[in-house]
């Protein structure tokens, strides 16, 4: 398995994702549903380091050994939440079912000269999000994202609303000009949203305690938080089958501030809290964890997945 996720290669083409894409509005969504079975099986056989990882991460999530239909169930739900971009992107926002929690302490906290970064993971579906432009269709977000990482995703997206591509702040650019990037969506008043727990390759990154065992969590975004002087909100959107999702926003800090003295802890002390907070809502909704890489860095100490399952069904062995 690849040391860092950035190694990952992008799971599906452009043509796959063009296909997924013209099928899915052409036939819509009920229908679609039917292909991810099959696209679910196929990742399930052939991509061994996701498998491997999520069965590492299930057994973390339920204190007991992890089985062959927990995976499946674990990359269909990640299959659902993509194929459900296609809607969530479109006009057929309103036809899911999004309950939302905290709304009304972000709406208060709301500012025209002052933005606020939402910080999210790679959990459920931040496109979910959109549901605030029903509510408040003056607020602006600005959404960072690594159009390098995953090409064809982007292009995809993109093309289903090229309104997002006006308003992505690209994080594969420089550090420096992300940073001022978000200086100026700040004082624009808008909502950035990003998120915290990948780092890129040589980003610094610092060790705390998820899921009961040491992880790394990069300090990035929380370092600018603290020199933007915004409100930091944790938001998730999290997948509850069928067209059901629940978006929570959830303030960690009105205005993150890091002391000169003892600055080390207090941010060791603040990305821990975040750490909980995500692992507080990952507990609740297990299947919506979308890390499929060696998280916690144990592929050559152990957490090997069970070879039988995937042997009876592929003849492979992990």
């Amino acid at each position: 398995m690849s040391a860092h996720w950035s190694e990952h290669r992008e799971g599906g083409s452009r043509f796959a994702l063009w296909l997924i894409r013209t099928f899915g509005l052409r036939f819509g969504r009920s229908c679609s549903r039917l292909l991810l079975y099959p696209i679910t099986l196929y990742f399930f056989l052939r991509r061994g380091a996701e498998r491997r990882a999520s069965y590492d991460y299930l057994q973390r999530i339920t204190g007991r050994p992890a089985n062959w239909r927990m995976v499946y169930r674990h990359i269909h739900c990640f299959a659902a939440t993509i194929l459900d971009r296609i809607y969530l992107l479109t006009d057929h926002l309103r036809k899911f079912d999004v309950r939302t929690f905290g709304l009304d302490e972000l709406h208060a906290q709301m500012r025209p000269d002052r933005g606020m970064l939402l910080l999210g993971a790679h959990v459920g579906s931040f496109e979910a999000l959109r549901v605030l432009s029903l509510q408040r269709p003056d607020v602006k977000v600005r959404v960072v994202l690594n159009t390098q990482q995953t090409p064809a995703m982007t292009e995809l997206l993109h093309a289903l609303n090229p309104e997002i591509a006006k308003n992505v702040i690209d994080a594969s650019r420089p550090g420096h000009e992300v940073v001022f990037a978000l200086h100026d969506a700040m004082h624009e008043g808008a909502l950035a949203t990003l998120l915290g727990d990948r780092a890129r390759p040589n980003e610094a990154t610092i060790e705390i305690d998820f899921l009961g065992a040491p992880a790394q969590f990069p300090i990035a975004p929380f370092l600018i938080a603290s020199m933007l002087k915004v409100p930091i909100v944790l938001c998730l959107g999290l997948y509850r089958g069928g067209r059901s999702y629940d978006l929570v926003f959830e303030t960690l800090a009105e205005q993150l501030d890091l002391p000169r003295r003892g600055r080390e802890a207090e941010l060791r002390a603040f990305v821990q809290r975040y750490a909980e907070r995500l692992e507080h809502y990952v507990r609740a909704y297990p299947y919506n964890w979308f890390n499929f890489y060696d998280f916690w860095k144990t592929d050559s100490t152990g957490h090997a997945e069970p070879a039988e399952p995937v042997a009876a069904v592929s003849g492979e062995r992990g």
